[in-house]
């Protein structure tokens, strides 16, 4: 009878400061995520002889042990063939980071159903880049610009620019285009509801205001003013889940093609001017690159379809 081997992998440099799900998921080729995510769940991986969480960063030198009988692929770089290629600009990149302008509809990682994302996709097809991750993360629906560190210290000095205070130079300014319900009265307002993540029975994730949840703050613009809408600009300087949408809705202009804290009617009436998606684009992303130093803003223009919907807005208006 075979004996039960057991997987021994020490995290390498190139790892450092990945999440232990993502990088279960480019040893373990092959393997359903579901089944890797029950055996991370169950205790049956532990790094450094303890239990751990999905969500939980490794360091140079850990050592993680897989159960038996699990196959580590090593050097493979072959895209599975379940991979579906997104189309998506690359709008800034150098040896150390890249923006990119993630499409609407593509998630940024596997997960919950999902079976492959962005992150996963850059790392099948970019052999020469020892090191991806994500830097922050944005909703499915949402497009534009999204930050990835190519180099473990990166990371982790651009994710600590995104807890910076807003009069520290190491800040990240993230700032997002909305068309929201409703004509927005006044200019500039800010918002700063606490925000709790809940589940429904169903298991779906949800997010509501409430006074003991985590501090959120964002600071909305009108843009430009249009019958029964209003495109605007929102500058976060929190990233609690959902915090644009909740924040919109909870100010009375919930934002068009919000399947989960929108107004029906709203979505019909912007469906009827070919909305097809929801209307959420992160626009700009600022920071002070944390090699070179030089200050940069990055811009994704508005998706052409989110435009036509402007247009024809504004066409009923004349």
């Amino acid at each position: 009878m075979p004996s039960k081997q057991r997987n021994i992998v020490e995290v390498r440099e190139r790892h450092d400061g990945q999440r232990l799900d993502n990088f279960l998921f480019s040893q373990l080729k092959g393997v359903p995520r579901g089944h890797i995510y029950r055996i991370v769940r169950t205790g049956q991986v532990r790094v450094n002889r303890g239990r751990s969480r999905p969500s939980h960063r490794l360091h140079t030198g850990d050592v993680v042990r897989l159960p038996p009988n699990c196959t580590v692929t090593r050097g493979a770089t072959d895209v599975p063939a379940h991979l579906t290629a997104p189309v998506f600009d690359v709008l800034f990149e150098d040896p150390y980071l890249a923006v990119l302008d993630k499409p609407a509809g593509f998630a940024v990682h596997a997960g919950s159903g999902i079976r492959t994302g962005l992150i996963e996709w850059l790392r099948s097809t970019r052999p020469d880049d020892q090191y991806i991750e994500l830097v922050h993360r944005l909703d499915r629906a949402t497009s534009g610009c999204l930050l990835v560190a190519k180099q473990p210290d990166v990371l982790r000095r651009l994710q600590a620019g995104l807890h910076a205070p807003g009069d520290d130079r190491s800040r990240i300014s993230k700032i997002y285009l909305a068309l929201v319900e409703g004509t927005w009265s006044g200019g500039r307002r800010r918002v700063t509801e606490a925000l709790r993540k809940y589940a429904l029975r169903s298991g779906e994730r949800m997010v509501t205001v409430c006074a003991d949840g985590r501090p959120a703050m964002s600071d909305f613009d009108p843009v430009r003013r249009l019958r029964g809408a209003t495109l605007v600009s929102v500058e976060i300087f929190t990233g609690r889940t959902h915090q644009v949408r909740v924040h919109a809705a909870h100010s009375g202009h919930p934002v068009a093609g919000d399947e989960k804290y929108g107004d029906r009617n709203f979505n019909r009436l912007m469906r009827a001017h070919g909305l097809e998606r929801m209307f959420l684009h992160a626009w700009r992303i600022g920071f002070t690159h944390p090699v070179t130093q030089q200050n940069l803003w990055i811009e994704s223009p508005l998706p052409r379809p989110l435009e036509s919907v402007i247009d024809r807005i504004a066409s009923d208006e004349t």
